[in-house]
């Protein structure tokens, strides 16, 4: 069974791993600890934190196998929308149920493949506050492990000065299994030890950059 969904291109989409592993090399400073820790088979849910559109593509292309992103579907259009297809991204409506994409995502991961998902559902503060189910819905019908992994220093901070490649850091934390109860209750249970792990993970990559330096100061724009 494959890892990608079907009518997607693998060729395609091995190159497109390439692309993005140094799309970002130019504009960034990148340090990436941890990614010895992604399991290289088996079914995975990868959970990340979002702050800015870079996260997806960045992790597209440092992750060490072949990945399947559940990307807004407002993406899929045009030339775009088909070059996102070709390489097996699955097309998801935030805010609205829809189940479509879980089922297929679902499918891969029974065979064995790794999905991606934004608990955080939109940009944020990228500090995990809050995690929509979509995550540990996928868990308690495939039996996959969670794979956290946080992301700092693509945004420019509020009232900070224009950057000359910032440094970005990736951090890949333990994978570990999370057991997910039947019912609603379960679910919800569930997503919050979920988003807790995954918040955990964000936060000591944020001390790991507070004792490095790598913390950026903002101006001061009072008047």
């Amino acid at each position: 069974m494959s890892d990608l969904p079907a009518g997607a291109h693998a060729g395609l989409h091995d190159v497109a791993r390439a692309l993005a592993r140094w799309t970002f090399r130019p504009a960034f400073k990148i340090t990436v600890r941890g990614d010895d820790r992604v399991p290289r088979t088996g079914p995975v849910v990868l959970v990340a934190n979002h702050m800015s559109m870079v996260e997806p593509q960045l992790l597209f292309g440092l992750l060490p196998r072949r990945s399947v992103f559940l990307v807004k579907k407002e993406m899929f259009r045009g030339p775009v929308g088909k070059g996102l297809e070709l390489i097996g991204q699955l097309p998801v409506r935030r805010g609205e149920p829809d189940r479509t994409p879980l089922l297929h995502a679902v499918r891969l991961l029974r065979a064995g493949g790794l999905v991606a998902v934004f608990p955080e559902g939109t940009r944020g503060s990228g500090d995990v506050r809050v995690a929509e189910q979509g995550a540990a819905w996928l868990v308690r019908s495939s039996g996959a492990i969670v794979q956290p992994v946080a992301v700092r220093g693509t945004r420019r901070p509020a009232g900070a000065r224009k950057r000359f490649r910032p440094k970005v850091d990736v951090y890949f934390g333990e994978p570990f299994a999370l057991e997910v109860p039947r019912g609603r209750t379960g679910l919800v249970e569930a997503t919050e030890r979920l988003r807790t792990r995954l918040a955990d993970t964000v936060a000591e990559l944020d001390s790991w950059r507070a004792s490095h330096g790598r913390t950026e100061r903002t101006r001061d724009v009072r008047r």
